[in-house]
Parts: C-alpha cells; structure tokens; sequence
C-alpha cells in the first residue's frame, strides 16, 4: 500500500466515533462483543427499587391494600373505642405517607430500567457493527478464494490447451 493510502485509512478511522473505533479494535484483536447481562452487578438499592416497584404494580398488592382498607374500617368502625374513627384521619395518613415513599422507589426503578435499556442498545450496536465487519471479512475472502480458484481455473484450461494442440495432428496446407 502507498502512503497515500495509509493516510486515507488514518483520516477514516479519525471519523469514527468511540464505539465504532472499540468494535473495529474488537474485530481486529479477535475479541468477544457480546457479554452476558445478568453477569451485571447491582447495587442493593437498585435491587430492592425493582422488588418494590414489581411488588406495588401487581394486582397482589392492590388485593391486599383493598382488603387492609376494609379491614381498619370494619376494626374502627365495630370496635366501642376505635383507634381512627369515621374520617379515617390515620388512614389517610398511613395511605398518603405509602404513595409518597412507594413513588420515588418506583421512579428509580423505572430510571435504573431506561439506563439498562440505554445500555442495550448499545450494546446491540456493537454487536450488529461487529457482525457487519465480519460479514465483509467474510465476502472479502470468498472473493479471494473465487479469483484464486478461477486462476486455477484458467491455468488448467491453457494446460489443457496446450496438451490438445500437442496431441492434435498437424493440419495439412
């Protein structure tokens, strides 16, 4: 190769960005993309976020809240001294103090999710960048392989020519 073209390789590889300039390193080292997601390691908060949010979205949680709203109200309401009479002031409360902490535990679930999903889909980049390189390695060769084989080709065939004008009479003038 001229220089000329190492300098149009080196202006090429200057335009691609970060990930295309780690995939092409990938490629040419013969390194694995693909990693395994559930190896990742999350913080215990994060994990805990996910439970909470996967608990308080399930109708599990909404029958037991339903059935715990009716039970305070039927304890407070049949007992002769009840602990939060009829407004259900301590109700309210309990219920509004729960919204207030389940909210935020499940926004960052949901964000944890967007950074996860953000991931991903770089991740799918890489792959799908990777296995386009490979496939034009790969048509790269098979053209390789079928110009070689068609020189062999081509050499037979003159062999071929040559022993057929030796084995054929000379023609008389």
């Amino acid at each position: 190769m001229t220089s000329e073209h190492w300098r149009q390789i080196e202006q090429e590889l200057h335009r691609l960005n970060d990930i295309e300039q780690k995939v092409l390193g990938q490629f040419l080292r013969r390194q694995r993309t693909a990693y395994d997601p559930s190896k990742r390691v999350e913080p215990f908060g994060d994990r805990v976020a996910d439970k909470v949010a996967a608990f308080g979205g399930s109708w599990t949680f909404i029958f037991m809240s339903v059935f715990m709203i009716c039970a305070w109200m039927a304890v407070n309401a049949l007992i002769s001294k009840p602990f939060d009479a009829y407004p259900y002031i301590f109700l309210n409360l309990v219920l509004s103090c729960l919204a207030a902490l389940q909210a935020p535990i499940i926004m960052m679930s949901q964000n944890r999710q967007a950074a996860h999903d953000r991931l991903d889909m770089v991740h799918d980049y890489e792959i799908n960048t990777k296995a386009e390189l490979e496939i034009v390695a790969l048509h790269t060769k098979l053209d390789e392989i079928r110009e070689q084989k068609w020189a062999e080709l081509v050499k037979l065939q003159e062999e071929q020519l040559v022993l057929l004008t030796k084995l054929s009479p000379p023609q008389a003038q």
